[in-house]
């Protein structure tokens, strides 16, 4: 049921464009949305890829090409007479957090005398909570909740910080649309993320196909997603001979084709937070491979139930387990016929049940 007094809530994001913690971003400002808040956005750089729910208050509109720190400046004293004027209930901040010098100045000025939720996105919590204890003891002594999208998030930050401020929340399952069956195309299998090395380790990834069966068996790798590292990763499968194998997909906001149609979903990353890839593949019926990362995938896949887990930085493991999924017939049906219901629990309504519990108490 809808809140009989609106409560105006405003989520700030670096952008809506790209990643999967954009992604859910984006999605919590629709679910907030359909439980009778109201809600706003800010961003903090000019891109939106994915599609939201509220007002959008575009702050990299505002960037010029020379951004100096006297223009960043003004565009955040633009930002917090906003939040003046708009009188918030809450401010759900879902940037990364990595400069302590920044954060003292959003304490101490952007957010002063409001409530403010804190949501970490990432097994790195450096990415959240900057290194300089002093800063994030602040950030946590003032905030009203942090936020882990993992259970392995939250015990971290409360054992960390000796608090009890860290709840879990999960990153939902969008209700999808019903997708139209396609004509069987070659057999391949996915990744979907960022092209960056440093974080999803695609040395493993690529070096673990090299060495299974898939290639020989003429079942590809794609690969879908931009980055920096795009060149890179190309000179890497060429080094490897697998560039007939391996095909680059740039980014697209309409990702469920790939994963309807791919035999399943490879993660090999160093961390994360709580991998969308895998839960949007389980939701079309996909089963997923991965290596047991900080944090999230030892929280979604129950091992030959819906997938398989594996041991991280084992590019033995990563191919014995991509064959399995091939070879063992039985083993994939159990995994496909598993993959949609084992993330019921993270259904929207689930999900937003959560949240509207979280900002009513």
């Amino acid at each position: 049921m809808p809140l009989r007094t609106p409560k105006k809530v405003c989520l700030v994001a670096i952008s809506l464009a790209r990643g999967g913690a954009e992604r859910s971003t984006a999605l919590l400002s629709q679910l907030l949305e359909q439980r009778g808040f109201d809600v706003h956005l800010v961003v903090l750089n000019d891109k939106v890829d994915y599609e939201f729910s509220g007002k959008l208050f575009n702050l990299g509109k505002l960037k010029i090409q020379k951004d100096k720190l006297p223009h960043r400046f003004l565009r955040f004293q633009k930002l917090r007479q906003y939040f003046l004027r708009e009188k918030f209930d809450w401010i759900i901040d879902n940037r990364t957090r990595p400069v302590a010098m920044k954060e003292w100045y959003y304490l101490n000025y952007i957010y002063r005398g409001f409530r403010v939720v804190y949501v970490v996105r990432s097994g790195n919590l450096a990415e959240y909570l900057p290194k300089h204890s002093r800063v994030s003891k602040q950030i946590i002594k003032r905030a009203e909740r942090i936020v882990g999208v993992s259970k392995h998030i939250a015990s971290e930050i409360n054992t960390t910080y000796n608090t009890d401020k860290a709840v879990t929340i999960y990153n939902p399952v969008e209700s999808l649309p019903t997708l139209e069956k396609t004509a069987k195309t070659e057999p391949y299998i996915l990744f979907v993320g960022r092209l960056v090395e440093a974080v999803k380790n695609f040395s493993l990834l690529f070096e673990a196909y090299q060495k299974s069966e898939l290639p020989h068996k003429n079942i590809r790798l794609k690969v879908v997603g931009s980055g920096p590292d795009l060149e890179q990763l190309r000179a890497k499968v060429l080094d490897l001979g697998l560039s007939e194998k391996v095909a680059f997909i740039p980014f697209t906001s309409q990702i469920y084709p790939f994963y309807q149609q791919a035999l399943f979903t490879v993660l090999s990353s160093r961390y994360e937070g709580f991998p969308r890839v895998l839960i949007e593949s389980l939701s079309v019926g996909t089963p997923v491979v991965s290596v047991d990362c900080i944090s999230g995938p030892g929280e979604i896949i129950k091992n030959e139930q819906n997938g398989l887990l594996v041991p991280n930085y084992d590019a033995n493991a990563l191919a014995t387990a991509m064959n399995r999924l091939v070879e063992d017939k039985k083993l994939y049906e159990i995994c496909k016929s598993n993959s949609q219901s084992s993330v019921a629990h993270l259904s929207v309504t689930a999900i937003a049940d959560q949240w509207e519990k979280l900002l009513a108490s």
